[in-house]
């Protein structure tokens, strides 16, 4: 059975640095667990994707009955 698991940080102002090299120890080491499968480290991103505006936003989102989202960037730990 897989199990999905998102979680939110916010790191206090001006010790981003600090949650960035925890994440970086944190990492390997999670991904190295017996049945970890992937374990993958996101940070907030921003842009427009003339892709994104025409298929999710022009397409799918007005019919969709629940919508959230948030841009994120991969971190490579």
């Amino acid at each position: 059975m897989a199990i999905a698991i998102s979680a939110t940080w916010t790191a206090q102002p001006g010790k981003e640095d600090v949650v960035r090299e925890a994440l970086a120890k944190l990492v390997p080491a999670t991904r190295a667990e017996p049945g970890c499968q992937a374990y993958v480290v996101h940070q907030e991103a921003h842009g427009e994707y003339p892709h994104f505006t025409k298929y999710a936003v022009g397409q799918a989102a007005p019919v969709l009955a629940d919508r959230s989202h948030e841009f994120t960037t991969v971190l490579d730990f």
